[in-house]
């Protein structure tokens, strides 16, 4: 259930803390100063490099197919634990 996903401490309660934790991970690797602020440079330069990714032809335009390149990666759901 995503809202377990979030709710770390299960106090049946989603601080904003707890909601903002599973973003940590993908702020750090856009932070290459490492000094937990996200400069435009910094968002742009991953943004670039994704499209630059998703543009195999490399002709600097994103088909339909393309562009669904571009979406983040969804991490695998866990299998159940019965």
């Amino acid at each position: 259930m995503r809202f377990n996903r979030y709710d770390r401490n299960r106090d049946e309660l989603i601080s904003r803390l707890e909601m903002m934790g599973s973003r940590t991970k993908a702020f750090k690797a856009l932070d290459r100063g490492g000094n937990n602020l996200l400069t435009f440079e910094e968002w742009a330069a991953a943004t670039g490099e994704r499209f630059a990714g998703a543009d195999r032809n490399k002709d600097k335009l994103l088909t339909r197919k393309e562009f669904a390149q571009t979406r983040p990666k969804q991490a695998e759901k866990p299998g159940c634990r019965c």
